[in-house]
């Protein structure tokens, strides 16, 4: 990067900063008058930004104190979950990756299952043990398709 691009992206981080700072909490633009709703998004928005300086400027804060109340928090709230939420799903949308699944050979799982009952059935010697088997090889294979559809 050379010095001029350097100086803008310095001169421009410098002006953001000021900015939040002069509307950050905790300041003394909040003395006269509450914070409201909107002032809440704007501090949710920026509480980063209000924290790291917090660090070091003992009258900046990341929450005004002076405010009117459930309308601040509200706002506070929602800006809050915008510059938290969107910084966590960026992050974890990166990370993810595609799993593809692949499809089931049914027909090979319906022929192991009816397998199974068969020898099942034919290690028994009573009769009726065909019938039980029948039901239930039949019971399985529409539980199965019905799974499989959903």
């Amino acid at each position: 990067m050379n010095a001029r691009r350097f100086l803008v992206v310095a001169l421009a981080l410098a002006l953001v900063l000021f900015v939040c700072v002069g509307c950050a909490p905790g300041t003394e633009r909040y003395e006269t008058s509450q914070a409201g709703f909107w002032a809440g998004l704007w501090h949710g928005l920026i509480m980063i930004i209000t924290f790291v300086i917090g660090l070091f400027a003992e009258n900046v804060r990341m929450y005004e104190p002076n405010n009117v109340g459930a309308l601040y928090d509200l706002g506070f709230l929602f800006g809050a979950i915008i510059s938290l939420g969107c910084c966590a799903s960026s992050r974890c949308k990166s990370k993810r990756s595609k799993v593809v699944h692949a499809e089931p050979e049914w027909d090979e799982i319906e022929r192991k299952v009816k397998a199974g009952i068969r020898k099942w059935a034919d290690e028994s010697e009573e009769g009726e043990w065909e019938e039980v088997a029948r039901k239930v090889e039949e019971k399985i294979k529409r539980e199965l398709r019905d799974w499989a559809d959903n």
